[in-house]
């Protein structure tokens, strides 16, 4: 059987250090969630994300705004977020309503309260990276968050061939960039790759987040391989599975991530640890 990487567990273990590390340096940290419309998925995040901000002793708001609301009422609630000198970290919870532009939104969060890491400025440093820079620059909270689970569980990433399949924004071309940072030989796979399991055959760590229920078996993995699983596929019985095929792969990789209860709560702790180093960042602690 494999090692279960328990996400929950480290991310437990992260809000009570960020609590503490905010406490010794005398910083209350401020996070404002904007959520527009009523998508239910979004909104038990954002309810997941207010407690996590009580326990980290954050100060916190959402705005719950209506699904009519329009692109430049949105746009001008952003801009007095960002006058807000309280707040070190903001989000707009993604999907947005069709008749919002979601890149100009992104675009016109400030980079220096951008705790979710998606304004093309914090992205563009992630390919800029170099040794000696600021250890409190941000990242993409999921992919963060997987880096933040290897390291805890003594899974070394340099040298390893890394096999990331999916190529979204916020986890697929992220994750490459850390990836290659930590000195991996990265692969990204995605719809059009040929051969899907000979590549994730050559792969020390997988990593997958297409949203694909159970795409990924057993005899498309190497030996002792660590699998970590973004995927969270709902099934018509109303189980929520990932993209690997847990119970068909878990006694031949290494170490997995459950799903639910890996990634998922890391998420939400990186963007806590996100606020918390912008609100560092602008009280002048590197």
């Amino acid at each position: 059987m494999a090692l279960l990487i328990d996400g929950k567990k480290i991310a437990q273990d992260m809000v009570g250090e960020i609590k503490a590390e905010s406490e010794k340096l005398g910083i209350k940290p401020g996070l404002v969630v904007i959520l527009v419309g009523e998508d239910p998925a979004s909104a038990v995040y954002v309810r997941n994300k207010e407690k996590d901000c009580e326990k980290a002793g954050f100060y916190h708001k959402t705005y719950r705004l209506a699904a009519s609301t329009t692109q430049d009422e949105l746009l001008l609630v952003i801009k007095d977020i960002e006058k807000d000198c309280n707040v070190h970290g903001l989000i707009v919870q993604l999907p947005l309503p069709k008749h919002i532009n979601e890149e100009i939104i992104i675009n016109a969060i400030p980079e220096n309260k951008d705790a979710d890491c998606f304004n093309p400025s914090n992205v563009g440093r992630l390919m800029t990276k170099k040794k000696g820079d600021s250890p409190l620059l941000i990242a993409p909270c999921t992919p963060a968050g997987i880096v933040e689970l290897l390291d805890r569980y003594n899974i070394s990433i340099a040298g390893k061939n890394v096999a990331i399949v999916g190529r979204s924004n916020i986890v697929g071309k992220p994750m490459a960039l850390m990836m290659l940072n930590r000195d991996a030989t990265v692969t990204i796979c995605h719809s059009k790759t040929k051969n899907l399991g000979e590549v994730l055959k050559q792969a020390d760590i997988v990593i997958t987040a297409v949203g694909v229920a159970k795409l990924i078996k057993k005899e498309m993995l190497k030996d002792n391989c660590v699998v970590i699983d973004v995927g969270m596929n709902r099934l018509k019985t109303g189980e929520l599975v990932g993209d690997v095929d847990f119970e068909d792969v878990k006694c031949k990789v290494y170490a997995i991530t459950p799903v639910p209860g890996g990634v998922g709560p890391m998420t939400r702790a990186m963007l806590l640890k996100n606020t918390l180093m912008m609100a560092k960042r602008q009280k002048g602690c590197e």
